[in-house]
């Protein structure tokens, strides 16, 4: 195994942070290395917005589900998924594009994820933590505001990057699925209730796997800011109606 996949394989989420800024030249390289990401057609289709503002990084931090650690990071990344800016070339060059649609949007939300992936890659070869925030997407109104996001860009997902403290560099991470689960050969495979069982018991640890399915659900997927993402996206999805 080489040094790569050993750091993918004990890179885990990092939610406290040594007061150590990140250098300059270290940014720049996380940065390189994010832009520097696979991407569809060639065409990046992406924006990354450095928070810099602390009241802005406060902000965040109370509207991403109150997770103050935001406020703490030392580099706070937010990638959106930008349709705007080839349909604004396309209209420039006047090429009568069509507006932006469904599928344009989820194929720059995943030019967006494989760049803020490369982000967190960068940075753990450096030593440098991170955590993704997928609560960027709730209040997809207030979050548009507060980054002054014009139609059809998307902030799909947020990175808080900074040092680990000992305690952070010493939690054990958290297992992962069997690959037997999660790997489908050729098709995919509907999991019966025995398999499903056997899927999520490690995750259950030591606690009876149905009272901890019941608890992770309403904890996670009939909680209140789970609602509110699913109600973000369908209302700004909206805009992504394809034309009469």
């Amino acid at each position: 195994m080489n040094n790569t996949i050993r750091e993918l394989m004990a890179r885990k989420s990092v939610r406290a942070y040594t007061d150590e800024p990140i250098p300059a030249k270290a940014k720049e390289a996380i940065l390189l290395a994010a832009v520097n990401a696979p991407t569809a057609g060639n065409q990046q289709l992406y924006t990354i917005i450095d928070v810099t503002d602390q009241a802005l990084k406060d902000a965040l931090a109370e509207s991403c589900d109150h997770q103050p650690f935001i406020a703490t990071g030392k580099l706070v990344l937010v990638f959106c998924a930008d349709c705007r800016k080839w349909y604004n070339a396309f209209r420039a060059a006047q090429a009568e594009p069509r507006k932006p649609g469904a599928g344009d949007l989820l194929l720059a939300v995943s030019d967006a994820t494989i760049a803020a992936q490369n982000a967190v890659v960068a940075a753990e070869s450096l030593g440098i933590g991170s955590c993704y925030i997928g609560d960027i997407m709730e209040q997809c109104e207030v979050h548009r505001a507060l980054l002054h996001l014009p139609e059809y860009v998307f902030p799909c997902c947020m990175l808080v990057f900074g040092y680990p403290t000992k305690q952070q560099q010493e939690r054990v991470k958290p297992a992962r699925a069997a690959m037997a689960h999660i790997v489908h050969e050729n098709s995919y495979r509907d999991m019966d209730d025995r398999e499903l069982m056997q899927l999520f018991a490690p995750k259950a640890a030591a606690k009876p796997l149905q009272d901890w399915l019941q608890a992770f659900c309403a904890r996670k997927y009939n909680s209140g800011f789970s609602r509110e993402m699913s109600r973000s996206v369908a209302e700004y999805l909206k805009d992504f109606a394809p034309e009469a």
